[in-house]
């Protein structure tokens, strides 16, 4: 199953960043070559469905509001993997981790073997980091491009974005959003080298894209705590109590 429309989305994507279909298909057979076959979809599909869900990116508010997060342990969380160290070393371990295996491959190891689940994404960048999955107990295989056995595809560009629509495939009823802002600074705890800043703001423009779009047709009621987003409703870190409930 793929979201309706993404197929021209992935199409603007190659043709704006240059990016190789065939290289993403070939990522996506290697990575479907390492994954066993799970029940993982039904646990992600358990914790999600009619809930209020975070997801976390790591952009310039998430220092802010970590400190918020910790007080809501129950509410089930989606990070991107680049802020996963900050989460962990604030005791803050996300139930979903979306990831392209970029991220702190130390931290990722250490939660590799908790109850986490990891969605692992292939694309023609990281044929070579594939392997890492095994060091995962929990995980499922997504792609941009077709989906196929155990390669999924929920639609989504940049791993934060990725984790809304993760959370509108299986169904959340309220999604909102902490450390994705999507404006022309990049967080600290992204760890970008200034070299690869122009395309880094440029995925995160084609992000906010996307996510605008989800909006347009979602069922999920949406809300973010960062930039604000147009269909997302920007609210204040003392609103949270209200959405939840």
């Amino acid at each position: 199953m793929i979201v309706s429309g993404w197929k021209k989305q992935y199409t603007d994507i190659l043709k704006e960043f240059k990016y190789s279909e065939k290289q993403d298909k070939e990522s996506a057979k290697i990575l479907n070559s390492i994954l066993k076959k799970s029940d993982t979809n039904k646990k992600i599909l358990n914790l999600v469905k009619g809930k209020t869900v975070f997801v976390i990116g790591s952009g310039p508010s998430l220092s802010s509001a970590i400190p918020k997060l910790k007080n809501y342990k129950k509410i089930i969380k989606i990070a991107a993997d680049s802020s996963i160290k900050p989460l962990v070393e604030n005791g803050i371990i996300p139930d979903v981790v979306v990831t392209d295996l970029d991220g702190d491959e130390d931290i990722l190891k250490k939660i590799g073997k908790s109850d986490s689940i990891f969605a692992v994404h292939a694309h023609g960048d990281n044929v070579r980091k594939l392997g890492f999955v095994k060091n995962f107990k929990n995980y499922i295989g997504t792609t941009q491009s077709d989906p196929f056995d155990k390669i999924q595809n929920f639609g989504g560009f940049t791993d934060g974005d990725r984790g809304v629509f993760l959370a509108n495939h299986f169904q959340a009823k309220k999604i909102v959003m902490f450390g994705m802002d999507f404006g022309d600074r990049i967080g600290k705890f992204s760890e970008t080298k200034k070299s690869d800043r122009k395309i880094k703001l440029m995925k995160l423009k084609r992000g906010e894209f996307l996510l605008r779009w989800l909006a347009s047709f979602t069922k999920c009621e949406l809300f973010t705590t960062s930039k604000p987003i147009k269909g997302f409703k920007k609210i204040s870190y003392k609103e949270l109590d209200i959405i939840i409930t």
